[in-house]
C-alpha cells in the first residue's frame, strides 16, 4: 500500500508510538508499504514547535531533518493539481493543511493515515484509522 502519513501520525510515530495503535503500527513498520509525507506536514510540525505545542530537540529544523533520515518516506510534491483539488475537496472547514493534506491523498492514489475525525468524512480519499478499525474504500 502506498500511505500518507497525516501530520499527526508522523509525529507521533516518533514521539509517542504507544498512541498509533497496532494496526497503524504494523502498516508503518511493513516493508511492503510505501510511506509518504506532503512537505505541507513538514511545515505543520515546525509551526506547532513554534508555538510550543510539540518539543523538537535539539531544535525543530534539525529534528525534521534526521526524523526523515531515519525511515524511507518519499515527499509529495505540492503541485497544480493539488492546489486546484484543495479548494474543491469536501470538507466541512477550511485549515488549508488538511485541503492539502486530502488533496495530496486523492492526486497521488495515496491512502490517508490519520485519527483526524474531519478527514475522516472526505470520500474523495481512501482513510486507513485506528478509529475506523478497517480501510475505507474509495466510494466510486
Amino acid at each position: 500500500m502506498k500511505l500518507l502519513l497525516d501530520t499527526h501520525i508522523w509525529l507521533w510515530s516518533f514521539l509517542e508510538p504507544e498512541r498509533l495503535g497496532q494496526e497503524i503500527s504494523h502498516e508503518l513498520e511493513n516493508s511492503q508499504n510505501e510511506l509518504w509525507i506532503s512537505p505541507i506536514s513538514i511545515w505543520e510540525t515546525l509551526v506547532l514547535a513554534e508555538k510550543g505545542r510539540v518539543i523538537l530537540d535539539p531544535d525543530p529544523e534539525t529534528w525534521v531533518r534526521t526524523a526523515l533520515s531515519k525511515v524511507p518516506i518519499r515527499e509529495a510534491p505540492i503541485n497544480t493539481e493539488i492546489a486546484l483539488l484543495s479548494r474543491k475537496i469536501n470538507l466541512p472547514h477550511q485549515d488549508p493543511a488538511d485541503r492539502f493534506i486530502a488533496a495530496t491523498a486523492s492526486v497521488f492514489g495515496l491512502i490517508l493515515i490519520t485519527e483526524d475525525g474531519k478527514l475522516h468524512q472526505v470520500k474523495e480519499i481512501q482513510i486507513l484509522s485506528t478509529k475506523l478499525c478497517r480501510l475505507r474504500e474509495e466510494k466510486k
